[in-house]
């Protein structure tokens, strides 16, 4: 099964959208703590929902189970903590959600994409979801778009 993910940052509307769309996704599972920012443009909640529908035809769901919580973010975004140290707290939150017993593989079914806001997968947690996931459930292959 392949899980996609996607970042908004440094795209433009065209790019995002077009990414999706020749991706041919069909559901995006937003797993940003904090959807409705104004600094987010195209990518806030009830826009995105939108855009999605009329521009990809797709879904638009949030999931806050696969986010950070904002202790976290904070100690790795506002007081530089280290990258190590936020991947470790994250393993741990998602263990202690169970995320692989609350979801399931169909969840992701038909192609469903993770968004956050990072431009690249390397250092952002979406990338961490899928890597946890594989420990769990069979067979999964991230493409990041």
């Amino acid at each position: 099964m392949e899980i996609f993910t996607i970042g908004f940052t440094k795209s433009s509307a065209a790019e995002f959208f077009g990414r999706l769309r020749i991706a041919g996704i069909r559901k995006l599972m937003d797993v940003r703590l904090n959807n409705r920012s104004q600094l987010a443009g195209f990518a806030k909640r009830d826009d995105l929902a939108f855009f999605l529908r009329e521009i990809c035809q797709a879904d638009y769901e949030h999931q806050p189970l696969l986010a950070p919580n904002q202790e976290m973010l904070d100690e790795y975004k506002k007081n530089g903590g280290e990258w190590a140290d936020y991947e470790q707290r994250f393993f741990r939150l998602m263990e202690q959600r169970h995320i692989e017993t609350v979801l399931t593989p169909d969840d992701f079914k038909p192609a469903t994409v993770l968004l956050c806001s990072e431009a690249t997968a390397d250092h952002c947690h979406r990338r961490l979801v899928i890597e946890y996931l594989q420990q769990h459930w069979p067979d999964i292959h991230p493409m990041h778009l």
